[in-house]
């Protein structure tokens, strides 16, 4: 009998601690949930980097990520702060980072994520309020330019939660550049550059319907050209 007790007080014993385990798991699980292991090995990475006078940030997700900007647009001032994945939520939680070095000019998009994740558009906007804020409180001197978010093309049958969003993405744009007229920013309308006929991203820009090719780099160089000389 004494033996069968010990049995079952250990039985119980290790069951409490493996629950407990779990549940400590559980929560450290929780607490990073919030943005994938790539933001943040890249947020860590940004705030390592040094801080330049006149800095020009473009910032965003996987669309800005995936260009090598500095390359580009020829000038060493310019600075890639893009992380694929990443949602408008995403920019507040690092955007202390970019305003640090009080840059002389930030390139803006952001949303599509947030799209392809059922955030709402209100959801969406507000955050992008927010963040158009931040920056002007922070660094009042900085140039704030609002960029659209690009057509997508569910053709190539790929990202569909995010290809499947070209009436929110027509909807955010011009709510977005309404805000920027609020602001006094300057609207980089960039839909139309890449739109086809049938309003859907050019299939000469992508492979996959959502991302741009090295042609879709390009044609949006030549939108930013004035605005980086």
């Amino acid at each position: 009998m004494d033996k069968l007790r010990y049995r079952v007080s250990m039985v119980l014993l290790c069951g409490a601690v493996a629950l407990m385990f779990v549940g400590m798991l559980s929560a450290q699980q929780t607490s990073q949930s919030t943005h994938s292991l790539y933001w943040h090995q890249r947020a860590s990475h940004f705030r390592g980097l040094p801080n330049d006078p006149g800095e020009i940030i473009f910032l965003g997700d996987s669309i800005t990520d995936g260009c090598n900007w500095c390359e580009m647009l020829g000038d060493p001032k310019v600075k890639n702060r893009g992380i694929s994945g990443d949602v408008t939520q995403g920019i507040l939680d690092r955007l202390d980072e970019v305003v640090e070095s009080r840059p002389a000019k930030i390139f803006l998009m952001i949303g599509i994520n947030d799209l392809a994740r059922g955030i709402s558009e209100k959801e969406i906007l507000a955050n992008i309020k927010r963040i158009i804020q931040r920056v002007l409180k922070k660094s009042p001197d900085t140039q704030v330019y609002l960029e659209s978010l690009l057509p997508v093309n569910p053709d190539f049958r790929l990202f569909l939660n995010h290809t499947r969003k070209q009436d929110e993405i027509r909807n955010t744009n011009k709510v977005l550049k309404r805000m920027a007229e609020d602001y006094g920013l300057q609207f980089v309308d960039l839909y139309p550059l890449f739109a086809d006929k049938d309003d859907k991203l050019r299939p000469e820009f992508t492979n996959d319907g959502l991302h741009l090719t090295g042609a879709g780099y390009a044609e949006w160089k030549k939108a930013l050209l004035p605005h980086i000389r």
